[in-house]
């Protein structure tokens, strides 16, 4: 069941405290053990962006449209961030990758950087220390440390080496909490793998120990991330597959636990592959890059023969596939307790995707997006609003500060009904989210004919027992991809959708009012502009209402 305010508040205090103490801890402690250097080189799957890095070696850095112009030479660690998710992803060493994968100059670059970073940042902050800045610093030091050293003085090498054990040793006691516990554990084994001597191999021991238990709670049996997010799973595949690739180096064989979370991982990103190579963007997760898709599913033996599954039934997602139309459908309730940081009020959100034109999304906000939290609500998703209110909110104030925007609020349980035979695919999802605001129930009905390749929805508002007579609007919004074209046809009710391949794709319906209007999609953090439909209406709550619709292949002007 989703986090209600009432009780959070000590559980916030103690998370408070419990940080405090460890980052003063981390102030005092000794440096532990001297580490002699890199005994490996853990090889990160994440496709690197050559454009990227050559911009980084001319002292331009840039995430998620924000710039950072630090010049030749620059140092970005005495400059002020265009603003804080920015900062984050600096100081989490995201730029690693991209200036290794360039060779030489890129690693002698990286190198500097980061020895840099080491004088300024290297005893402790309360920003660059936390776990959630430390954890992607730590994976991305491990990976790149051995090739760095060969650009190394002894002094560095050991002086990096040194770093990189005690900040995987406090990874191992951060106070943060569980949802990013199987994260944090990879990280600390990876970073164990590249050491020598003995720091090294009592850091992979222990972390590869806790991992174990953390993976069991992260990954559901179908292969969807605890958070709910598609990206989220398939970053922690990548942490994964990075792991199990270092110890092979070690001349370690992975665990039973650590196979088994591959395997299912790697099923569920088959299952939120799309058939334009990206992801399904729900709960906190974008769209991603086909590239990195695909780079994340080139282990996969099954990848290009295999169907993915119908249904995620753990994890609360269902995929309806036709002839022509593929639509993914937000069947279950959002993550709750510390997975809720990301989660999403958009119960019975939807893609769809014509071919290989993603037509409907939704607006893809992740932890990194650069936009307001108010997208992680009804009006961000590809789903039914009622009324003026939301179904739960993001945490916030001091409670908000200690545990993270948690989900609170958030629609309990969904209900779920799915047929499917030759002629097509029968889906029903029923929710009370907007019960205790409106005493409605949303009913979304979808039938994907298969003879006719056309998808058909019913939306249902439906009211309980003793529901007043008040009147309250319903919108239904069908979020658009940027690359999607939107045409209102003459009637003012229809409208014509073409994607990349100029196809046309009428939405027709009997709502009460059709308008297109602005959106927002993001990438890599960054919004970008695009449009939505929104169907409105108008209804009694005691009386309940629906909307029509119905997604099919251009064929004549309707009438």
């Amino acid at each position: 069941m989703a986090d209600s305010r009432a009780g959070l508040w000590g559980v916030a205090l103690g998370r408070a405290i419990a940080r405090r103490l460890e980052l003063e801890t981390l102030a005092l402690s000794p440096r532990g053990q001297r580490v002699g250097g890199f005994a490996a080189g853990p090889r990160d799957l994440r496709p690197t962006d050559p454009r990227a890095g050559q911009a980084m070696l001319a002292g331009e850095f840039s995430f998620g449209g924000e710039v950072l112009v630090a010049g030749p030479g620059g140092d970005p660690w005495n400059q002020a961030s265009p603003s804080r998710p920015f900062a984050v992803r600096l100081h989490r060493f995201e730029w690693m990758g991209d200036l290794v994968g360039l060779g030489e100059p890129g690693l002698r670059d990286a190198l500097g950087l980061s020895l840099e970073w080491l004088r300024v940042f290297g005893r402790w902050n309360t920003f660059s220390w936390r776990a959630e800045v430390m954890e992607r610093r730590v994976f991305n030091l491990a990976c790149a440390g051995r090739a760095m050293a060969a650009y190394a003085s002894d002094a560095e090498i050991a002086a990096l080496a040194q770093t990189l054990a005690r900040q995987a040793r406090q990874l191992l006691r951060s106070a943060d909490g569980p949802h990013r516990l199987a994260e944090r554990c990879a990280a600390v084994a990876i970073a164990g793998t590249a050491l020598m001597g003995p720091a090294g191999e009592r850091l992979m021991a222990e972390a590869l120990r806790r991992l174990e238990a953390a993976l069991e709670t992260a990954v559901s049996p179908d292969g969807v991330h605890a958070s709910r997010s598609p990206e989220a799973g398939m970053e922690l595949l990548f942490d994964l597959l990075t792991l199990d690739d270092a110890l092979s180096q070690r001349g370690r064989p992975p665990s039973d636990g650590l196979s088994r979370a591959i395997d299912r991982l790697t099923a569920g990103l088959r299952f939120f592959t799309l058939s334009d190579g990206r992801l399904a963007a729900f709960q906190g997760g974008e769209e991603s890059t086909p590239a990195r898709v695909a780079a994340a599913r080139a282990h996969d033996p099954e990848a290009g023969h295999a169907s993915p599954a119908r249904e995620a039934r753990h994890g609360g997602y269902q995929r309806m596939a036709g002839r022509s139309i593929l639509a993914m459908v937000d069947a279950g309730p959002p993550a709750d307790g510390d997975f809720s940081v990301t989660a999403c009020g958009q119960p019975a959100a939807m893609e769809i995707l014509c071919g290989r034109d993603r037509l409907v999304t939704n607006c893809g906000w992740s932890e990194i997006a650069l936009g307001p939290q108010a997208l992680r609500l009804a009006g961000g998703g590809s789903t039914a609003a009622i009324g003026d209110g939301a179904i739960g909110e993001p945490l916030g104030g001091f409670a908000g500060r200690a545990l993270g925007p948690r989900l609170i609020g958030g629609v309990a349980q969904v209900q779920v009904n799915r047929r499917e035979n030759d002629d097509g695919v029968w889906l029903e999802v029923s929710h009370g989210g907007w019960m205790a605001r409106t005493s409605l129930v949303h009913d979304r009905r979808l039938y994907l004919d298969k003879q006719r390749d056309e998808l058909r929805g019913e939306d249902r508002f439906i009211p309980a027992e003793g529901a007043g007579g008040q009147t309250l609007p319903i919108a239904l919004h069908f979020h658009l991809h940027p690359d999607v074209r939107a045409s209102l046809a003459r009637d003012q009710r229809s409208v014509l959708l073409r994607g990349p391949s100029n196809v046309g794709w009428w939405l027709r319906n009997d709502a009460g009012e059709v308008t297109v209007e602005a959106s927002v999609s993001f990438l890599d953090g960054a919004p970008r502009r695009t449009s939505q439909i929104v169907l409105r209406g108008r209804l009694r709550a005691d009386r309940g209402g629906r909307v029509r619709w119905k997604l099919s292949a251009m064929d004549a002007a309707p009438t």
